[in-house]
């Protein structure tokens, strides 16, 4: 598919030209320390910023939040962090910038940017195959199963923008287990190998690269490519060579159960009136559906990421192509990503990168719903919720607005200060 050469040039000039002052600190490497021990909501407790508070807690109540994380960047400085409501209502436990929580679908970016650095080490080009004799993922067991030869012309940049060519009509395949156990005669639920190789036996919808549809599918795939090619579970490769390296110390692969959750981790929440559903497995059991009602964990880099919202800045401050805080990736790189070629075209791990917009990536699931919101003028506003909305993913457009609303009206409110360097 043709597609025009522009990018978002006048987004990229700004952040250059932004962040030409703070080039001196190019020499800087992100805090040492933990991020999560380290900020409390007391100390972005700001009395100019009280209305937003207010603004902020009156949002959660309309549409029935429990709690949300909320991080403030400006040209690579962390100004604000501060958690509202409750992290664990049950236990008394309040939301701080330091809870960890689901960030569902943001996790494409993560693993986007993982794409990107195997890229700049050499280790793959973006037009590379993914299946077939010549492709990254070329073991017999998904070879044998393609009848569909179309399949043998899906590349990573097709999988990074939604290009590969599936299709969810009839159910998305990661949130079908049971589904998919059912239909395949599974005992129980597939690991990402088996599913693969099961789902290769279905044809395409489209020709790969020809059109675009949605596909969690397509982010698992990279998910495995960056574990064939590097000869590590993805989430140990991703740990040491994408997020260590920017300062990010509590990302991790989610676990299904409130029992298995990560320590600082919240409690996740549905609707009132969300009914109980089956468990994923195939058990009896009827569950909530943020606790057993999906495999998140095998969602993995399409979705299963765990941190703390500083920590998401942090990545995000590490791949903007800003010098404050170094970046992980090259400026090549950040404009491979974040290139705008027309509303049908996705960007690289981004949802949306139209030029004077700012850049934008969202993410939702049972449990929660999440937002990066990167305005063209230089700050980055993120935040992080505990609790489904009833309006499933349509929610992040309200979302969206609420935070160009609290971007506008508070921005020159915001403290001049850097918790990612300053003396905390």
């Amino acid at each position: 598919m043709e597609r025009p050469s522009s990018f978002s040039v006048l987004l990229l000039a700004a952040f250059l030209a932004l962040g030409l002052a703070a080039s001196c600190t190019r020499g800087q490497t992100p805090r040492p320390n933990r991020l999560n021990t380290l900020l409390t909501n007391e100390l972005s407790d700001t009395s100019s910023l009280h209305p937003m508070d207010k603004e902020i807690e009156t949002f959660l109540q309309r549409w029935c939040m429990k709690g949300a994380s909320l991080a403030v960047m400006r040209g690579d400085s962390l100004l604000y962090a501060k958690g509202y409501g409750w992290a664990d209502e049950e236990k008394g436990i309040k939301m701080s910038p330091g809870t960890l929580l689901r960030v569902a679908s943001v996790s494409k970016l993560v693993t986007a940017t993982g794409i990107m650095v195997l890229k700049e080490r050499g280790l793959l080009d973006l037009e590379d195959k993914v299946f077939g004799p010549e492709g990254i993922l070329d073991d017999e067991c998904y070879t044998s199963a393609i009848r569909d030869k179309r399949y043998f012309r899906i590349t990573v940049d097709n999988l990074l923008r939604h290009e590969g060519g599936f299709t969810v009509r009839g159910g998305d395949p990661l949130f079908s287990t049971r589904e998919i156990m059912r239909r395949f005669n599974l005992d129980t639920p597939p690991d990402s190998r088996t599913l693969v190789s099961k789902l290769l036996t279905r044809p395409l919808k489209y020709l790969p690269g020809s059109s675009s549809e949605y596909s969690n599918l397509g982010y698992l795939l990279l998910s495995m490519i960056i574990e064939k090619i590097t000869g590590e579970p993805y989430e140990d490769w991703m740990q040491d060579n994408v997020l260590r390296p920017a300062g990010c110390r509590d990302f991790h692969i989610a676990h299904n159960y409130y029992d298995k959750r990560y320590k600082g981790e919240a409690r996740y929440y549905v609707q009132a009136n969300d009914p109980e559903v089956p468990e994923y497995n195939g058990s009896d059991k009827m569950v909530t559906r943020c606790y057993g009602g999906n495999d998140i964990r095998a969602l993995s880099g399409a979705g299963a990421w765990v941190t703390s919202v500083p920590e998401l800045a942090l990545l995000v401050a590490s791949i903007d192509g800003r010098p404050h805080v170094p970046d992980i990736l090259t400026m090549a790189s950040v404009r491979e990503m974040t290139r705008y070629y027309d509303d049908s075209t996705w960007s690289l791990g981004w949802s949306s990168t139209r030029p004077n917009q700012g850049w934008i990536r969202t993410g939702t699931l049972s449990g929660t719903s999440a937002l990066i919101y990167y305005f063209p003028d230089g700050e980055c506003w993120i935040i992080v919720t505990n609790t489904s909305s009833w309006k499933g993913p349509r929610f992040a457009r309200n979302t969206k607005s609420l935070l160009r609303n609290l971007h506008q009206k508070y921005s020159r409110a915001m403290p001049e200060r850097d918790f990612f360097y300053d003396s905390i």
